[in-house]
This record gives structure tokens, sequence and C-alpha cells, in this order.
């Protein structure tokens, strides 16, 4: 039977834009993992009728609801007063919540101020949620088949005490058998290539979704419970297989950490000359852990002098056909190799704006090149729509491509 839950988040800082909801994001991917369905995702300002009316909501909704936000000690920390007043209740001071407040003023060697004894002034009848992590203790309570949990907004706080007293209640109140996720990691198919490249795979027991995350795509793939490995084991090597290279991991890590799991694997190292991306490639490369055993160098060349001093770029060459241009980037790639004596070089350049664009040359322009061993060498030519941040996002990955597509045969 299908196992339903709705999330809720209080605060003006939510509905105002000034602070992401983080929580709800935890929330629904901790609770999809165990299987649990996330009917609504719903968010009030700290306003009390408006408090009211989504826990109300949620209540109808679903029968587990996990509520975070709204239990400070402050005069718009409103959710305890909203869900006695939501399910006609009352508020009183709990000595036992109380003196779970003093003990975290005492472990924290603060005194406590009267004004937090509001924070254990909850709804009559509730289950106080102690919190080891902060000041705010939680609460459940129930309203018909539904329960609802509220935990603090402050995730240091809201995360453990999630999995210390949500995640058993209610694994002991419902019979859930998690179903089985698996991410087909994608680069530079756009998603409605891979939704007519997934046509006719469907199945009974098999949920196929999509998900972006600059610069990837992501295959979702959903198998219930009791799937046969077999079959899901052949799925997943079917969807492989349409992609092609590109899908470049099964659950992987991103695109940096499988290219430099390959490289170490191979004994192989890279060196990056990079312009328009400013050293965001270096950067990406260098995040994943252990990238010292690979990546021997990083520059950035932004002017046609460190062009020419660092990979050795032909003055002739900027001169003719400019710094963004195949010729440059391919020296690039080239020059920066053999300066590091690595396997594989890397040069990029292009305009990733806003300014600098010309009618021959628009923002968006980037040559992207590869240099390898046995006087291996290959280019791209790209031109990509977009503000700065995704024109270097996309420049980067493009040039992880072209190596992954070396190492991947």
């Amino acid at each position: 039977m299908l196992t339903e839950a709705v999330i809720l988040a209080q605060g003006n800082e939510l509905t105002q834009g000034l602070t992401l909801d983080t929580n709800s994001h935890w929330l629904a991917s901790r609770l999809v993992e165990l299987g649990i369905t996330v009917r609504r995702v719903m968010t009030a300002p700290d306003r009390l009728e408006d408090i009211v009316e989504i826990l109300r909501r949620g209540a109808e909704l679903a029968p587990i609801v996990v509520s975070t936000g709204g239990l400070g000690p402050t005069r718009d920390d409103l959710t305890a007063q909203a869900a006695a007043l939501a399910f006609g209740g009352s508020l009183r001071l709990h000595e036992d919540a109380l003196a779970q407040v003093q003990a975290r003023f005492v472990a924290f060697g603060r005194v406590m101020a009267e004004v937090n004894r509001k924070q254990a002034v909850l709804p009559d009848g509730c289950r106080v949620l102690e919190n080891l992590w902060g000041t705010a203790p939680g609460f459940s309570v129930d309203s018909g088949s539904s329960r609802l949990y509220f935990l603090p907004g402050v995730p240091r706080e809201m995360k453990p005490m999630f999995d210390r007293h949500v995640l058993p209640d209610v694994l002991a109140r419902h019979r859930i058998s998690a179903p089985l996720h698996v991410t087909v990691r994608v680069t530079g198919v756009p998603e409605s290539v891979l939704e007519e490249k997934m046509q006719g795979l469907e199945r009974p027991g098999l949920e196929i979704g999509f998900r972006t995350k600059l610069p990837e795509n992501h295959v979702k793939l959903r198998f219930e419970p009791g799937f046969p490995a077999a079959e899901r084991l052949a799925l997943v090597e079917e969807v492989r297989a349409r992609i092609g290279w590109r899908a470049f991991g099964v659950d992987s890590g991103d695109l940096a950490e499988v290219v430099g799991q390959a490289l170490a694997a191979r004994g192989e190292t890279l060196a990056l000359a990079e312009s328009c991306t400013a050293g965001s490639l270096s950067a990406w490369v260098g995040s994943v852990p252990g990238a010292s055993r690979y990546l021997l160098e990083g520059a950035v060349v932004y002017s046609n002098e460190a062009k020419v001093r660092t990979c050795g770029v032909d003055p002739a060459l900027l001169e003719e056909h400019g710094a963004v241009s195949e010729p440059v980037a391919r020296q690039l790639a080239r020059g920066i190799r053999a300066r590091a004596g690595a396997t594989w070089g890397i040069g990029i350049t292009g305009i990733a704006g806003p300014g600098g664009g010309t009618e021959a040359k628009p923002v968006g322009t980037v040559h992207v090149a590869l240099a390898g061993p046995e006087t291996f060498e290959e280019h791209r030519a790209l031109r990509i729509p977009g503000d700065r941040a995704r024109v270097v996002s996309l420049s980067a990955a493009a040039a992880l491509e072209m190596l992954w597509r070396r190492l991947s045969v």
C-alpha cells in the first residue's frame, strides 16, 4: 500500500526569498529513499492563520506530516500556537520540555533568558521530542489518522532529530518497502533527447524520470520492491546502451570524479590551460579527493602575453586568428601538456560575457581542444547560450567530455 507524506516549512525568510528551503529538499529525499511518496511541499510565512491552514491541509492529505521551523523563543515563532489552534487544543508549559531547554543552556555554558521558556510551551497532549543539538524541543501531535512531527528549522538540528525521532516512529507505524533508485548520469544530452531515447522501456514496477543538474542530466530509474534483479540490471544496461558513451556513470560521482578515476586507473595525468573558464575546470577536477595523483598543473591564461609565456602560443596565430579561435585552443592544449609533462592537455578559450562579443564571435563562442599521446589532438567549437555562469560551466563540461570519450573507448 502506498504511504504518503506532506512536508511543511514556515518562515518569512522562505516566502520572501531570503533563504533557500534546503530542509524540504533534504526531507523529501530522505522520505523517498524510504519508499514514501511526498504528496505536497507547502510553505507559509510567519502568520498564524497561514500556518494553521497548511497544518490542517497537510493532515488531510497524508498520514505523515513533517513540519520545520517556528519553534524558537521570539514573537514570530508561532508553530506551537498554530498546532494548538489547528487541532482544537490548548497550550501549556511542559515541565519535561523546560528541563530539556535548561539542560541545553547548561551544556552550552550559557544563562537561559526568560524568553526561552516559550520553547517549552507546547500543545497539550503532544509528545515532546528531545533536541540534543539545540535549545528548541520538537513535538508530535495526532489528528485523525495523521501524525504531525514538528522539528526546528535549523538544519543541523532538524536532520539528526528526524533520524532520531521521526524515522523510527514512521517505520514502526507504517509497513514500508523501500524501492530501489538508480541514477544514470549523462553529459551533453538534452532532457528532450533522453526522453525520446527512453521510449518503449516502460515496465510495470518501473518509473522513469529525468533531472537536470547543470552541467549534467540524469535518468532516474525507480524500481518497486520485488522487481526482478536480473531484469533490473538488464534495463540499466539498456539505458546506458541507448545513450552511448555520454552515459558516463551509474550511481557514480560527477564527471570530474569519473574522469579522475579513469586517469588514476590508467596511470595517466592531466594539465589544463584556461582562458574564459578562469580556473573553474582546474577547481572542479581538483575538488575530487586524490586529484593530486593525476592533476599536474592548471594555468589561467587570460591575456595574450600569458598564453605566449605559459603555453608557447605563437604570437602570429593570435594576430591572425585572435585569442578565441581553434588554432589558439589547440596550442594551449599542446603547450600546457608539454610544459607539465602530462599525458593529456586541455586548452579552453572563449567569450563568457556579458561583454566582449562581436558579430563574428558572439558571447558564448568557445573553443576547446584536447592534446594527448602520439600527437593526438581534437577540437570542438561551441556556441553556448545563457549567462556567464552557464557558459563557464558548460565549457568546462565540454572539455571533460572530450577527455572522457578518449578514456572510455
